[in-house]
């Protein structure tokens, strides 16, 4: 019997590749938009085999909808007692309003948004991750038409402020809180 002693190879750091990938493919959707992107940029830029980046999250269209789930802090918004839904989503809203230019989910939206891969999986999202939660918490009858206004009115603002420069939106927080809050509540209730 020999004396061989077996060296164990390194570990892979799955989730630490993983991540890196996701971080990657923000940066480039954010940057050059979903069309311009190849998973073979996406795998280089994250030090990883482009492979990997099949392996991980399948094709570029599955991976641009974990960018959007990774990004988007609107179900946590969503997601709580009905009567503070409003009040939520308002301050969400400022949140997200005030935050520009350094919010990367605008940026990844704006610049990959003519894509129709990328509209169905926006498509997708909004209607599995907000606008179905919203009404799940709403009564009545039109519950999904609120939820979808609602939806638009969260959407609308961050697009309106780019495309027009509505700097009144960054004026006095509180105050748009209270209007924003008005608004939602009218939408949902």
């Amino acid at each position: 019997m020999t004396g061989t002693v077996h060296q164990a190879r390194p570990r892979r750091d799955r989730e630490a590749t993983r991540r890196r990938i996701l971080d990657a493919a923000r940066d480039l959707f954010g940057t050059q938009g979903y069309d311009t992107v190849t998973l073979r940029m996406i795998g280089t830029a994250a030090d990883a085999n482009p492979a990997l980046v099949n392996r991980y999250f399948g094709t570029k269209a599955q991976l641009f909808a974990e960018v959007i789930e990774d990004e988007s802090t609107l179900p946590q918004a969503i997601a709580g007692d009905p009567a503070g839904l409003p009040r939520r989503l308002a301050e969400h809203v400022v949140r997200q309003v005030r935050s520009r230019p350094q919010s990367r989910f605008p940026r990844i939206v704006d610049r990959s948004i003519g894509d129709p891969e990328v509209q169905r999986v926006l498509s997708e999202y909004m209607t599995e991750r907000v606008i179905e939660p919203l009404a799940a918490q709403l009564s009545g009858p039109d519950a999904r038409a609120r939820a979808t206004l609602a939806a638009v009115l969260v959407m609308g603002g961050a697009p309106a402020r780019r495309l027009i420069g509505i700097d009144v939106l960054q004026d006095d927080p509180a105050d748009l809180a209270r209007r924003l809050t008005a608004m939602f509540t009218a939408a949902l209730f």
